[in-house]
């Protein structure tokens, strides 16, 4: 692979954190270890027999993790993947993850899940985080559209909201607000919280959550950067 694109990156908090990367195109999958800065050899491995009764990535338009924000996992784990075709054809659906057992809990129609109201937005959403900025902070998620806007939801206040992409609500990124692809938070200790924002081109961004703004422009994937993530 030398081309960066058609991907979804999620964050994967349970044991060591890394980050997993969809190749839809495929169907495949890699997992960067961020405490070993590498893609193991291995990797990628088809997504039909190592994730439980998630199959298929073709449909798969973004997903993230949430700590002890769920009662399903053993200690809170849970990722979230959201799929644009469910039980029909006409209706997106979560798969809800287990981390701590690497099992498939359930998938659920948006609609009729906590996230109910990304159903208006969901066509349009290319990647999603929790936005935990200090202690007490654990509500609030925030989404990149592909139109150039963001969404914010707080599940404290109950309310979405859409905003432009701008040097107000997200210093550093308007000029690349066009060219996201997908996003992946590192959640790191004792610092303050990365999302990486991947763009087109082989390039990405080094967004800090906490001073909520770009650290970085545009920095090239590569086998320096990202060692093992562009192998085919």
């Amino acid at each position: 692979m030398t081309t960066f694109e058609n991907v979804v990156a999620v964050d994967w908090r349970s044991g060591y954190d890394q980050i997993y990367f969809f190749f839809k195109g495929t169907n495949t999958y890699s997992r960067f270890s961020i405490r070993e800065n590498q893609v193991p050899t291995s990797y990628p491995l088809p997504v039909s027999c190592n994730w439980g009764g998630f199959h298929n990535t073709q449909n798969l338009r973004f997903g993230f993790t949430t700590t002890g924000f769920d009662t399903d996992a053993i200690d809170g784990d849970i990722l979230w993947l959201f799929d644009r075709y469910g039980f029909d054809k006409n209706s997106p659906c979560v798969h809800k993850y287990d981390q701590d057992t690497e099992t498939l809990i359930r998938t659920l129609p948006l609609e009729k899940s906590r996230w109910h109201q990304l159903a208006r937005y969901f066509d349009k959403i290319i990647a999603g985080t929790w936005w935990q900025t200090r202690p007490g902070r654990a509500h609030l998620f925030r989404f990149l559209l592909n139109n150039g806007k963001a969404l914010r939801l707080d599940f404290g206040y109950g309310t979405i909201i859409e905003e432009d992409i701008n040097e107000k609500t997200w210093p550093g990124l308007s000029a690349y607000k066009d060219r996201i692809i997908t996003a992946a938070q590192n959640d790191r200790t004792l610092v303050d919280n990365y999302l990486y924002i991947f763009l087109t081109n082989n390039e990405y961004i080094r967004y800090n959550i906490q001073e909520n703004r770009a650290e970085s422009g545009p920095i090239t994937i590569d086998n320096e950067s990202w060692p093992g993530l562009l192998r085919g």
